[in-house]
């Protein structure tokens, strides 16, 4: 195999901080690498370099055996190689073909846009992830997930040579999981060398030939996937051993705290009727599209029921409005905590008082030490790693980002919380204390709903399981289900329409 890229004693530092010291890695063309690590560990910024879009402090890089003094995006480009980041950055305005085709228009005889051939084309892209997208939808209208999987398209189909995959299956749910899987598998066979971050260790070992491990900016692990294992990655990127991932459930109260009947949540879909005690907390299972996102919607107000009943505390909620909602004790964390969960360039204060910021009013005029002392309070609850609380969130890892938005809510006013996949993007150390947080929450006596695509998160952290497909509830598994062997290809076959084998 040839060498695509090598990067030599690379470092870096931002305000005198390194990020990255003396960092020395290659791969091979055929090779996927999984790079590893919490965050802040330094992928990112390994990344950023490697397409331009930083310079080192120090060190060397390699394309295809040749030196690049100094890179920037357009010669990445030229180089062959894509990215694929973390924070999408679609046009949103405009279609997916339209996306999938921007700087490489097809173009008729005549010099104007061939978009029949662009659809045309973009629709047997799509096709072969198996996922049906109109390429004449607009980005703006598609899901968090769908959006991931448009922008993996763009990424895969212009010829790369290296490709850079940041944590591109972090809002896909398993059967997306498996399309890209096929993908990458395809695209190593041509000998596209590509590498990959994510925070899912049985990703690591499904798709990966070798790990990278990131610790403080050191590269601590450099190994084969098949001479390695979970534990070990996991100690290499904390430092030390991780206890069992998901705590103990806490026994649930017998009084409901979150009754819904008949929500009809579109047209044309089935209503959906569900309870959730006090103290328990009910996952949503499901495909991209199945509808869990939306339930969690109708329920807070952002998104109009088409008819049903909605009660907290067997008190009725009036339904359409997410400041009733509030009002009712219900809270949210949305799935996409930057772009509806926070305002990045505000600071944690200004962020983590906003839904409740009346409460710290009085005859019109901000109390700002009643605000502030609150915050600090709530912030300590869910151990925040920050500098004070006047430190601008968009600096904040996003395991602590998430922690901000689970945090604001932690007053005596809050009986419900909705939390879309609470996880997505948070690194296995961040993981294990976001679950602890939602397991003393509950333990407290909350309410929690808890829609997410990571099957084994929705296992561990579930007193029940409703599988929702196509906007209803296809199944229903419980806690005795969940801890079956086969609960993962359970919850798949609710959700996929395939018969259920007996447990």
């Amino acid at each position: 195999m040839s060498t695509v890229i090598e990067i030599s004693h690379l470092e870096r530092a931002f305000g005198g901080a390194p990020v990255l010291r003396d960092v020395s890695f290659q791969i091979e063309a055929g090779e996927v690498v999984a790079l590893a690590g919490e965050n802040g560990a330094g992928k990112s910024t390994i990344f950023k370099i490697i397409t331009g879009q930083l310079q080192p402090d120090r060190g060397s890089i390699w394309v295809n055996g040749r030196k690049i003094d100094k890179v920037d995006t357009r010669l990445a480009r030229e180089l062959g190689i894509g990215i694929v980041p973390q924070e999408l950055a679609p046009y949103p305005e405009l279609t997916v073909y339209e996306n999938l085709f921007v700087g490489r228009e097809i173009k008729t005889r005549f010099g104007s846009l061939n978009r029949a051939a662009m659809i045309g084309e973009a629709r047997d892209m799509l096709n072969v992830f198996g996922v049906e997208i109109d390429p004449k939808t607009k980005m703006d209208e598609l899901s968090t997930a769908l959006t991931q999987i448009v922008e993996i398209v763009k990424a895969t189909t212009w010829g790369a040579s290296l490709i850079l995959l940041d944590e591109p299956t972090s809002s896909i749910p398993e059967q997306e999981v498996k399309r890209l899987y096929s993908i990458v598998r395809t695209l190593r066979d041509r000998g596209v060398a590509m590498a990959y971050t994510t925070h899912r260790m049985a990703e690591i070992q499904e798709i990966a030939d070798r790990v990278l491990v990131m610790r403080d900016g050191v590269l601590v692990m450099n190994s084969l996937v098949e001479e390695t294992n979970a534990d070990s990655i996991i100690t290499a990127m904390i430092g030390r051993d991780l206890d069992n991932l998901f705590p103990p459930l806490p026994a649930p109260r017998d009084v409901v705290g979150l009754e819904v009947k008949n929500l009809v949540v579109d047209v044309g879909k089935p209503p959906v009727s569900f309870s959730v005690r006090q103290g328990e907390i009910v996952g949503l299972g499901g495909l991209v599209g199945a509808g869990r996102t939306e339930i969690l919607h109708a329920i807070y107000g952002v998104k109009k029921a088409q008819s049903g009943e909605v009660f907290v505390s067997e008190s009725k909620l009036r339904l359409g409005s997410p400041r009733r909602a509030i009002d009712a004790g219900i809270a949210i964390v949305p799935e996409d905590r930057k772009g509806a969960g926070l305002i990045l360039l505000r600071s944690i204060l200004d962020n983590a008082s906003l839904p409740r910021l009346r409460d710290h009013l009085l005859a019109g005029f901000l109390r700002l030490s009643m605000r502030r002392n609150s915050v600090v309070d709530a912030m300590e609850k869910v151990s925040l790693n920050s500098r004070s609380v006047d430190q601008t969130v968009g600096t904040l890892s996003g395991g602590n980002q998430q922690k901000i938005v689970i945090g604001r809510w932690l007053s005596d006013e809050t009986r419900v919380l909705l939390l879309d996949e609470p996880t997505r993007g948070v690194d296995v150390g961040a993981r294990r204390e976001i679950y602890k947080i939602i397991h003393d929450l509950a333990a407290a006596g909350l309410t929690v709903l808890l829609a997410s695509s990571d099957t084994p998160e929705l296992i561990g952290l579930s007193h029940r399981v409703l599988v929702i497909r196509d906007g209803g509830i296809t199944g229903e598994l419980s806690r005795n289900d969940l801890e079956h062997s086969s609960a993962q290809e359970q919850v798949f076959r609710l959700a996929s329409d395939q018969a259920v084998s007996t447990i």
